[in-house]
C-alpha cells in the first residue's frame, strides 16, 4: 500500500506511526528532494518502494535540525547529497564524534515502540550549506530556507514557493506544544522570534506541514502560530497550562507532552 499522499502540486507526505513524523517528498526535473526521511526501517522501505513508483529517485536530501529522528537516511534512499544548515551539520558533527553517540541513541530508543526498528548506519551524514544560502541547490521547484534558533541550533523551516507549502520541522504542531532548546542563553526570546520569521512569510504559505502532526490547510497556519505564541508567553510568564494539546485536553496518545511542557517549566524555573 502506497504511503505517500499529496498536499499539493508536487509535494507528497509521508506520516510514521512514530509521533505523528512527517517525511516530505518534493518533485523535481530529474528527482525528488527528501526532507527529513524516516522512522523505522520498514517505513523507509515503503518510501523507497513509492518512489521507485513514481520513477523518480532521491536527488537530494535535507535535515531541518539535528535530532536523531531527522537526521536518518537508508541505502535504499541512494547516495545524493544531505544537506541542512551549518549550525546543524555543526550540532550532529559534534555529538557524532563521540562513539558511543549512536549507542546511546540506540539505548534511549528502548523505551519507545520502535526499540531496534530505526536505522542509524548513516544517521546524521549531512552537509551543512555556509551560511549565507538561501535556497537548497537542487534540480527542482525553489525552496527557501529559512533559518532560527529555536527548539534546537541550526533548526531551518523551508518554504516549497511555488506550491505554497512551509515544512516546519518540529515546529507548527497541533499535538505537541513548543519545545524549547534549553541549552540556548535566551531560548524563551529565540522561540519568538523564530514565530516571527515564520509569520513573515504567511501570505505564500497554503500548507503547513509539522514535524510531528497534522498537515494544516491556509486557514490554519496562522492560528498555529498565534497557538504556540501563545504557549510561549505564558510559560515566560509563569501562568497556568492552559494549552489544548496539554492536559485533560491532550489527543489521546498524547498525554505525555503534558511532561515536556512541566519539565520545561521546572528547567526554567517557573
Amino acid at each position: 500500500m502506497p504511503v505517500l499522499r499529496q498536499v499539493a502540486d508536487g509535494v507528497l507526505v509521508h506520516e510514521s506511526a512514530f509521533v505523528q513524523s512527517n517525511a516530505v517528498v518534493v518533485q523535481g526535473r530529474a528527482g525528488v528532494l527528501l526532507i527529513d526521511p524516516g522512522v523505522t526501517g520498514s517505513e523507509i522501505d515503503c518510501l523507497a518502494d513509492d518512489l521507485r513508483e513514481l520513477g523518480q529517485p532521491v536527488v537530494a536530501g535535507f535535515s531541518t535540525h539535528p535530532d536523531w529522528d531527522h537526521l536518518l537516511w537508508h541505502a535504499r534512499l541512494g547516495v545524493a547529497p544531505r544537506y541542512g544548515t551549518a549550525r546543524c551539520a555543526a550540532a550532529i558533527g559534534e555529538e557524532l564524534s563521540d562513539p558511543g553517540a549512536k549507542a546511546r541513541i540506540a539505548e534511549h530508543l528502548l523505551e519507545t515502540e520502535v526499540a531496534g526498528q530505526v536505522p542509524l548506519d548513516l544517521l546524521g551524514l549531512i552537509t551543512g550549506l555556509p551560511a549565507e544560502t538561501r535556497q537548497i541547490p537542487w534540480d527542482g521547484p525553489p525552496v527557501r530556507i529559512i533559518e532560527h534558533k529555536a527548539h534546537a541550533p541550526g533548526h531551518a523551516a523551508l518554504l516549497i514557493e511555488d506550491h505554497g507549502v512551509l515544512v516546519a520541522g518540529d515546529m507548527l504542531s497541533d499535538v505537541l506544544v513548543p519545545m524549547l532548546d534549553l541549552a540556548a542563553a535566551e531560548p524563551i526570546e529565540d522561540y519568538l522570534a523564530a514565530l516571527r520569521l515564520l509569520e513573515g512569510v504567511l501570505d505564500d504559505v497554503e500548507v503547513v506541514v509539522p514535524g510531528h502532526g497534522s498537515v494544516g490547510r491556509a486557514d490554519q497556519v496562522s492560528a498555529r502560530i498565534e497557538l504556540d505564541r501563545a504557549y510561549v508567553l505564558a510559560l515566560r510568564d509563569g501562568q497556568g497550562a492552559g494549552d489544548p494539546r496539554i492536559g485533560s485536553s491532550a489527543r489521546p496518545g498524547w498525554e505525555w507532552v503534558s511532561d515536556v511542557h512541566f519539565g520545561q517549566a521546572q528547567h526554567l524555573g517557573l
